[in-house]
């Protein structure tokens, strides 16, 4: 069978090219509403799947039944334009969620929600399919779109000659898509087998007029720059504590020079990393980081910067929850600090939102007011390291309010949420906003309670003892 792909969308040609050209494997097509992302997206995967018989595709989103509501009325829409019926060549069942070609090929829909079970999206990785396509991929999860990717290439892609292929299509959106795709594409250094294609509803003209009226009509100016200007660079809404400008200061500014302070946010064997600050004042000095370290190296490498930099313990803080526990366990004087304890009541408090009230807990109480040192230009971050940097900036970016309700008390969105967004945990901004807690606490009479730290240890110990058993 051969079927020709019409369209007047130049952007969707651009997209047709690139799904023909071997040399390319992830194609991220998307930016306004109205681009025609849905229609290019089922005449890729259906057009494959009727010309080589007996592959298999997938269509992923996050939710299932929007495949259903958005994406299956589409696929009509599309063999439509052909000229066909698509009752005449594929059949849908709903048990397995999976239309059933007469040519033997197979395209599921599938769903790409959390599962507590499989955190990871496992359960991708072991599917066998040629190609696929996962809509609106902002909302999908990095380590989702990780496993999907593994799937592909499995399933006669030899016997076609076909290359690996996934299409993704989607609007602006902050996360993994911007990082690993749209900046390296306006940087220039996005890898051959990576393509972006912005679109725009102009680009579309079969689109109603109207329809694109309204877009331009948006009163939200973040909705306006995400579906109808297609802009990437859109600032967040009045959830987020920082402006980008904001956020660049503190590689610029001379920032307030003060007494000397470290602060350190642990890791240990995980993924994560394990970051030491050196303050003078509220400049960072100095900046550390260690992956995957054990405890002993990491509590002798304290001790060691803590007497390189002169720096008295009692003016030392760690994150003292999970394994970080052990640090001011270990160290005897090194403070601990825990995020989901209490905020701590403030007798100096210049507006009333510093008060312990207006905070749900400390970890909110210590960043809000650290966006407020940071405003006031009083921070610098010193450390000549473009990397760290970079995920300096991400991290801060997400440095949001749980909800803009003023009558409810301060709360941060939480550090699974950022993780999700950015795709790794928030190093290198928990040993930033921890220098608040000096403030706070100036005569170093609150750390981590004791019992806290005690009951850590134990949960520590016995999974120490399980993982030994296991031979982990």
């Amino acid at each position: 069978m051969e079927i020709q792909f019409k369209t007047k969308n130049t952007k969707q040609l651009r997209a047709v090219e690139a799904w023909m050209d071997d040399s390319v494997s992830e194609i991220v097509y998307g930016g306004a509403k109205g681009g025609g992302k849905s229609f290019l997206g089922a005449s890729l995967i259906f057009a494959d799947a009727l010309i080589y018989d007996e592959t298999h595709y997938f269509i992923a989103r996050k939710e299932l039944n929007d495949l259903r509501k958005f994406t299956i009325p589409t696929i009509y829409e599309v063999f439509q334009k052909w000229g066909l019926k698509l009752e005449d060549y594929a059949k849908y069942d709903g048990q397995l969620n999976c239309f059933k070609l007469t040519n033997g090929s197979k395209v599921f829909l599938i769903q790409c929600n959390d599962l507590p079970s499989d955190p990871l999206f496992e359960r991708f990785g072991s599917m066998q399919m040629t190609r696929g396509w996962i809509e609106e991929a902002g909302e999908v999860q990095e380590a989702a779109k990780a496993n999907l990717f593994l799937s592909i290439g499995r399933w006669k892609n030899d016997v076609y000659n076909l290359k690996k292929k996934l299409l993704m299509t989607c609007n602006p959106k902050k996360g993994w898509l911007k990082r690993n795709f749209v900046d390296p594409f306006k940087a220039g250094t996005l890898e051959l087998s990576k393509k972006f294609i912005q679109a725009y509803a102009s680009d579309n003209t079969y689109l109603p007029a109207d329809y694109v009226e309204t877009l331009s009509n948006e009163k939200d100016p973040v909705r306006r720059a995400r579906l109808f200007e297609g802009d990437w660079e859109y600032e967040e809404d009045q959830l987020a504590l920082l402006s980008d400008n904001e956020i660049s200061s503190i590689f610029t500014n001379e920032g307030v020079p003060g007494k000397k302070y470290m602060t350190i946010d642990p890791a240990f064997q995980g993924k994560d990393e394990a970051v030491i600050y050196i303050w003078n004042g509220y400049i960072v000095e100095h900046a550390y980081t260690f992956p995957k370290i054990d405890h002993q190296t990491l509590t002798s490498t304290i001790d060691f910067y803590l007497k390189l930099h002169t720096i008295e313990r009692h003016k030392t803080v760690s994150d003292a929850t999970g394994e970080g526990a052990y640090i001011p366990a270990f160290i005897k004087g090194v403070r601990g600090f825990i995020g989901a304890s209490s905020p701590i009541e403030r007798e100096d408090a210049y507006t009333p939102e510093m008060e312990k009230p207006f905070f749900n807990n400390l970890r909110s109480q210590c960043i809000w007011e650290f966006a407020q040192r940071i405003k006031e230009g009083k921070v610098a971050f010193k450390v000549n390291n473009e990397n760290m940097r970079n995920k300096l900036i991400e991290e801060l970016e997400q440095w949001k309010l749980k909800t803009a309700d003023n009558d409810k008390k301060i709360q941060i969105i939480s550090k699974d949420e950022v993780k999700e967004i950015i795709g790794r945990s928030t190093d290198y901004s928990d040993a930033l906003y921890e220098r608040e807690f000096f403030e706070l606490d100036p005569d170093a009479k609150r750390g981590a309670d004791a019992d806290i730290i005690r009951r850590q240890e134990e949960v520590n110990k016995q999974t120490h003892t399980i993982n030994m058993k296991k031979g982990i």
